[in-house]
């Protein structure tokens, strides 16, 4: 039975000569049914309207001047989505709803008002909910909360802001008990997966699945060179700069799509050198001030602009219609990733979306034509879901005290209500309340560190001004220490990392915000600087890599060794497989195929696993200090997201013996124990878990602080307590986000049984593209490109050669 809508809404439909879409109304009739819903619906199906329906539909029938649904978005950049999709519909059914935002950008005085009179439908993000959540009025403020839309759902439900909505989620259900559930998203490979972490208590049969009705098709294409012949090196796809150009000349708006914030910048002035018909063109990254950001925005969706060179920033929450073409430079490195920024483009379910992909060398081709096909078969890359964070849950914890009191059994039966922490132990949960406490054994003499006292049966917070430093502190995002790029009138255009910002001095030009900049001075974190036309270099940016998903990476495997994929391929292609096969291996999908073979007097050892760039880096590190053991005399690695290169002066007879999988018992943990990656994973939950302070009233630490602070806590716990609290949730965070170690041991047992070692005289084809990395380290500023072409077609040469 079709559902009825109400008149006003009805109306309202007819009115535009438009009719709601069948999971428009399949959403409203589970919402009837009293069920929460996940909705999984293509870019442009109205998944924004068909979320609120039910809302529009119930304040229509039922008014209520209370907080009646909450919209959790991943992003704070809420309001041209909101306006076109909820905004505008409300005020055209002339509805006596208030719609209102609450991010960080929220003025202060608005956030009081908001606590005291609510509107019916309040937009926000993760971190400010649970901000709201702190405060003791939550309970007046959200017992009769009716529904929560959480939009774009695939994009944190994983991670740790994710398990921050999950426990505040949790604690919504417990004030409100009637609350029903929505979740949103374009591209989920698991659905069931997520209705698990939506529901509450983790039953996914208590959320409804809505499917949406497939769009149509996509046009998606590769672009090459004119000749056909992919280059050997590169993953940015610059030598396409003047191809383009040609196509931004020939659409209304073009978003180019870069995998880095770095490449951004150099594409964007590759663009710039050749845009002979002066079109208008942008550039939008996380690090560009929010006000630069806002202004290229608001010229995209008014037509002011061409082309906008992006990078994830614009992943998601981008509705424009204008735009008909999106270009994602380099590999688009997963399925589920390039399907969302091809929705990007003619946002609207019944016209194809258009791209084109760019790759940057031959594997990066294989792998554009492996993410074509996966979007055709609508194959997307899978989720992991994971227990959920302590350092979360204990800022979630802090965050519930501030609020009032509560018993320890009851938070505990409450918090195992969010899906990630369904399974978490009371021994557990006693040791997080222990850590905010006290900080744990060896931080309990000091006062600072005891935000929690036990009050009998209760456990309240042990001073006001701790109510006031988690409010100030509190989130999850956590920024590496930053310099401010300002000129001398003090605008603000972005910030870069310090790592980057302490290897400039006075005079020093690089490229930001799409102009080229010289350093004036440095005044504190204060880079002050002034435009200038000389020559300039991209500024670095940390953080791990985007990696090729698994999904991809099996796919181009099967591409290597399947016979018949090879007539889709252009001719360089072919014939560089076709070589590779005389001369070497091409190696089966479930194979590791190892080379050995000498290059100008080095001896080289390349494993192609397609595991990705960051599960290389980690072995790599692993593998040149067995080397080193092993009396080989490594000389370095280098690595891509397909193979890992190692070379060395002595040669490689036994390859098997450097892959054993007990490298992960041992040399691992001294790894991971002896360098930065545990003190930066340290730092980020340090915070997160409320151990150390970004901000005291009045003044903000600077990321150099921060960073000083939670390097003597890491040096005092690892000497005086290793086992605390927070050093394991940094090993946890290292072991998954830094080195990737379930792909790292994934490729290890691959090893074990299905390693092709190859002995050869010189290099293969497929090597070329890895080695030549080496080339660009050893190259100096303002040569690399010349210098990287002439070492890869000399490289090339000699692969290609069958004598």
């Amino acid at each position: 039975m079709t559902p009825s809508l109400p008149a006003p809404i009805a109306a309202w439909f007819a009115g535009k000569g438009w009719a709601p879409r069948r999971h428009q109304l399949e959403m409203l009739d589970a919402a009837r049914a009293g069920r929460s819903a996940l909705l999984v619906a293509p870019t442009g199906a109205g998944k924004t309207l068909a979320g609120f329906l039910p809302t529009l539909a119930e304040l229509v029938e039922q008014p209520t001047d209370g907080l009646h649904t909450l919209y959790i978005s991943p992003l704070k950049a809420l309001a041209v989505d909101v306006q076109r999709n909820l905004l505008t519909p409300v005020a055209e059914m002339d509805l006596p709803i208030r719609v209102e935002t609450r991010t960080g950008d929220t003025p202060a005085e608005r956030k009081a008002r908001q606590r005291v009179r609510p509107p019916q439908i309040l937009l926000t993000t993760p971190e400010s909910l649970s901000l709201l959540l702190s405060h003791e009025d939550s309970l007046l403020l959200f017992q009769g909360l009716k529904t929560v839309v959480v939009d774009e759902i695939h994009a944190f439900a994983t991670g740790k802001r994710g398990d921050l909505l999950a426990l505040s989620l949790a604690r919504l259900q417990a004030l409100a008990p009637g609350l029903r559930r929505v979740g949103l998203s374009a591209t989920v490979a698991d659905p069931e997966a997520f209705q698990g972490w939506l529901a509450a208590h983790g039953d996914a049969e208590e959320v409804a699945l809505v499917r949406g009705d497939p769009g149509a098709e996509p046009r998606v294409a590769i672009m090459l060179p004119e000749d056909e012949t992919i280059p050997w090196a590169g993953h940015s796809g610059r030598w396409a700069a003047q191809n383009v150009m040609r196509e931004i000349e020939r659409h209304r708006t073009t978003l180019i799509f870069c995998n880095t914030r770095s490449l951004a910048e150099l594409i964007f002035q590759d663009l710039w050198m050749v845009n002979e018909q002066q079109l208008p063109i942008g550039i939008h990254h996380g690090s560009l001030a929010l006000e630069a950001r806002r202004k290229v925005e608001a010229a995209v969706a008014s037509g002011k602009l061409r082309a906008l060179v992006c990078t994830a920033s614009l992943d998601l929450g981008v509705d424009w219609g204008d735009v008909d073409l999106v270009i994602q430079m380099g590999a688009p490195k997963g399925s589920s990733r390039l399907m969302q920024r091809i929705g990007r483009a003619n946002h609207r379910l019944d016209e194809p979306s258009e791209a084109i992909l760019v790759p940057g060398n031959r594997f990066e081709y294989l792998e554009a034509r492996a993410a074509i096909d996966a979007v055709e078969e609508g194959a997307l890359d899978a989720e992991t879901f994971r227990p959920g964070a302590l350092d979360v849950l204990a800022q979630h914890i802090m965050a519930v005290a501030c609020a009032g009191p509560f018993r320890e059994a009851e938070l505990l039966a409450e918090v195992r209500g969010a899906a990630p922490y369904a399974g978490l132990s009371a021994e557990l949960f006693r040791q997080v309340l222990s850590f905010i406490e006290s900080g744990g054994y060896a931080l309990r003499a000091y006062d600072k560190f005891r935000r929690l006292t036990q009050d009998g049966a209760f456990w309240r917070v042990s001073h006001p001004r701790f109510i006031q430093q988690h409010r100030m502190n509190a989130g999850i995002i956590v920024d590496a220490p930053l310099y401010y790029v300002r000129f001398k009138g003090g605008r603000l255009l972005g910030t870069v990392e310090d790592n980057f910002a302490e290897t400039l001095s006075p005079g020093d030009t690089f490229y930001f915000s799409g102009l080229v900049l010289e350093v004036e001075r440095i005044d504190g974190v204060d880079l002050i600087v002034k435009a200038t036309s000389k020559s300039a270099r991209i500024p670095t940016y940390m953080g791990a890599r985007i990696a090729i998903s698994a999904n991809l990476a099996d796919r181009v495997r099967t591409f290597l060794h399947d016979r018949e994929q090879w007539p889709r391929f252009p001719d360089a292609v072919r014939e560089w497989l076709r070589v590779q096969d005389y001369r070497s291996v091409v190696p089966a999908p479930e194979q590791l195929l190892v080379e050995t073979f000498p290059h100008d007097r080095v001896h080289y050892m390349v494993a192609y696993s397609f595991e990705g760039w960051n599960a290389h880096q980690s072995l790599g590190m692993l593998i040149t200090k067995r080397m080193e053991n092993a009396g080989l005399k490594p000389l370095g690695f280098v690595s891509n997201d397909y193979a890992l290169a190692c070379y060395g002066l002595e040669p490689i007879a036994d390859p098997a013996a450097l892959f054993s999988r007990d490298i992960l018992e041992k040399e691992f943990v001294d790894w991971v124990e002896g360098s930065h990656l545990l003190r930066r994973a340290f730092r980020e939950v340090a915070v997160i878990g409320g151990l150390v302070e970004r901000h005291h009233p009045g003044k903000r630490k600077t990321g150099k602080q921060v960073s000083f602070s939670t390097d003597l806590i890491y040096d005092v716990l690892r000497r005086y307590e290793p086992d605390h609290l927070l050093l394991k949730a940094a090993w946890a965070d290292a072991r998954m986000k830094m080195t990737d170690v379930g792909r790292l041991a994934s490729l290890l047992d691959r090893a074990q049984g299905t390693m092709v070692h190859v002995a050869l005289d010189r290099v293969s084809p497929m090597a070329v593209p890895v080695l030549v990395i080496i080339g660009r380290e050893r190259t100096a500023q303002g040569t690399t490109d010349d210098a990287l072409l002439i070492e890869a077609e000399s490289l090339a040469e000699l692969a290609m050669r069958v004598d």
